[in-house]
């Protein structure tokens, strides 16, 4: 999945958040009320699974980037053929 899709999918889930959470407080049944509470917690639960995996992505690919050619390093002073 790419990364813009899984941003997209974050805001998704955030406004389904807010919408259940909405609804919950709008609810005149008891029963409703927490079924939407229920909802947007276990939505914002996922919301704070797929952030870390965002993150967790961005800094593998930092790693990744990082790592470049290794480059020897000379001494100066030294020989290391004597």
């Amino acid at each position: 999945m790419l990364m813009k899709e899984l941003r997209d999918k974050l805001e998704k889930l955030r406004a389904d958040a807010e919408d259940c959470t909405l609804i919950s407080r709008l609810a005149t049944d008891k029963a409703k009320r927490e079924l939407f509470a229920r909802l947007a917690a276990q939505i914002r639960q996922m919301i704070a699974e797929l952030e870390a995996a965002i993150e967790a992505r961005i800094a593998g690919a930092k790693a990744d980037n990082a790592d470049g050619p290794e480059v020897p390093i000379e001494t100066s002073g030294t020989n290391s053929s004597v």
